[in-house]
């Protein structure tokens, strides 16, 4: 690779002078890793570290003590509403967490230690000792007992551990495919802590090879790809069960954020930026998950709490995505997309151009993703009619830039 094709690599470390163009192997790394770091992750000071200047074993440990540090537990195992603390209180808030969102009666978690499954954390009534069998989570998707329903969270051909739910009734898709959605993401998480720590524990080692190095490498890389991918599953399952949440007839995160996604792109937006916005879109109404379903089902009058659950959904969600540490970056699009650009919105007045683009975008994708969707309580409208109610609503709910190219992308 020459030195102008480095200047348009896909990452600051395909950009640097520093690396070791002439090892095929290690300018992939560097390309892949470029991939698996959100760029204010990159440094050009963490580009030297595999630079050319160290010898091949100096920059595979430097590789992998940079990746432990990017990928620890306190990176990675922020999914769900919980925080860092004891191994317990962590897992039994993530059990309440899928309490709240799916509506179930009781959830217990259990992972697998010395070879038998050991409950770290539940919200109620667990299983029967011995009932369900390592074996039983390495050869089933799902399993289902009474009232009772397993979710295995696997790693790389290995059980790590399982969800536990009682629920009444069997869950609906959407619900399903969230629960193994979170059980895939712990799942990998933890497989690829367990081989952090494995990690940390050779690299210091001189009696390490360059071989056990460069392995060890590969299987980290690995999980961390399955790990993005599960990341990835884990926004639209969790977009797909809001929508049930909210009674929409179709996928109405989705339609959001695909429209926002095309917004952007008549707009002219980078691709960082837009692809934030697009996952701000699909979880724009997250707060939804925590609220009981019949709310959304009834046509009839609110009671006082009922109504005060529904005001106060966007906070529920906006605490929720924070706790999700990959995707804090969509909080502030989300935050203020209930803002309007006449200052009359919430939750802090903002007005024009001080609320943020992402969240000018996602309010009018919103409105008009809804405008022209079925709910319970009325039909859809025409594309045209709700672009008429649109415009006139311009520089007082919306954005005139917005709507415009709304207008373009529509039509």
């Amino acid at each position: 690779m020459d030195r102008e094709e480095k200047k348009t690599g896909v990452s600051l470390f395909g950009q640097s002078e520093n690396l070791a163009g002439s090892d095929p192997i290690e300018e992939m790394f560097a390309l892949n890793l470029g991939d698996f770091i959100s760029e204010t992750l990159i440094s050009e000071d963490l580009a030297k570290k595999i630079s050319i200047t160290a010898n091949k074993k100096e920059r595979l440990q430097n590789q992998l003590l940079e990746l432990i540090d990017i990928y620890s537990s306190k990176n990675t195992l922020c999914v769900l509403n919980f925080t860092q603390g004891e191994e317990q209180a962590i897992y039994t808030s993530i059990a309440k967490s899928i309490v709240d969102m799916l509506e179930v009666e009781n959830c217990s978690i259990h992972l697998v230690k010395d070879n038998k499954l050991t409950l770290v954390g539940s919200t109620g009534k667990t299983i029967e000792s011995n009932e369900i069998t390592i074996n039983d989570l390495l050869y089933n998707d799902t399993i289902a007992n009474g009232r009772h329903l397993y979710i295995p969270m696997r790693g790389v051909a290995t059980a790590v551990g399982m969800i536990e739910v009682v629920r009444d009734e069997k869950l609906e898709e959407d619900f399903a495919e969230l629960l193994i959605s979170i059980a895939n993401l712990l799942g990998t998480t933890i497989t690829l802590q367990n081989e952090i720590e494995h990690v940390n524990k050779i690299v210091g080692i001189s009696e390490t090879t360059e071989i056990e190095l460069k392995q060890s490498r590969a299987e980290l890389t690995a999980l961390i790809g399955d790990l993005c991918d599960y990341q990835q599953n884990f926004v639209e399952a969790l977009a797909s069960a809001v929508d049930r949440k909210g009674q929409y007839t179709v996928s109405h995160s989705r339609n959001t954020a695909k429209l926002a996604r095309n917004i952007c792109k008549t707009l002219g937006l980078n691709e960082k930026t837009t692809d934030l916005i697009y996952y701000a879109g699909l979880l724009q109404n997250i707060g939804k998950i925590v609220l009981p379903e019949r709310i959304f089902a009834t046509n009839g009058k609110l009671s006082t709490e009922e109504l005060q659950k529904i005001q106060n959904h966007s906070n529920v969600g906006v605490n929720l995505l924070m706790n999700i540490n990959f995707l804090s970056e969509v909080v502030p699009y989300i935050t203020y997309q209930t803002e309007r650009v006449d200052g009359t919105g919430k939750p802090e007045g903002l007005k024009g151009q001080s609320i943020p683009l992402g969240s000018r975008i996602i309010a009018v994708a919103d409105a008009y993703s809804a405008m022209t969707s079925d709910r319970p309580y009325r039909k859809a409208m025409t594309s045209d009619k709700a672009l008429e109610i649109m415009t006139s609503e311009v520089n007082k709910k919306w954005d005139q830039d917005v709507i415009n190219a709304l207008i373009k992308t529509v039509k």
